[in-house]
């Protein structure tokens, strides 16, 4: 598991502009319970979660009408229950972060993973999530 001091700054990153942590399994089952458009942003320490995936989802959020319901996240390697939970409601993708998932009523409708976000800019991730947020939120 990462230090806390290592892992709060980039938590803050999401948790300052709206996002709210998903920590336990509980809170994962429950958020995907809910009816409506949860956003899930699996964190990292990594550089393409801070270069990329924080700044592209917060700059799809920011640049939107149409947005997601709910907006969440967790941390992986911090968040360990939680994210093996959020890693169920993923397959058959395998594990990966950084991670941005749109769920539709508990029911996955769009995913990035590490390998759509590394080496790609953030304006590129936002647009992305944009074009996601078009077709699936009201």
């Amino acid at each position: 598991m990462y230090p806390a001091e290592i892992v709060i700054p980039m938590k803050e990153e999401l948790t300052d502009n709206g996002f709210t942590e998903l920590l336990t399994p509980d809170e994962v089952e429950a958020q995907m319970a809910k009816e409506g458009i949860t956003l899930v942003m699996i964190n990292s320490v990594c550089g393409c979660s801070a270069g990329s995936a924080r700044p592209g989802v917060l700059m799809a959020v920011a640049n939107t009408e149409k947005k997601p319901d709910f907006l969440t996240t967790s941390f992986a390697g911090f968040d360990i229950d939680a994210i093996k939970k959020i890693r169920e409601h993923l397959l058959p993708y395998p594990p990966s972060s950084p991670a941005i998932a749109l769920f539709k009523n508990g029911q996955l409708v769009h995913y990035l993973e590490r390998h759509q976000i590394e080496g790609r800019p953030a304006q590129l991730i936002a647009q992305n999530l944009i074009g996601a947020f078009e077709q699936y939120c009201n």
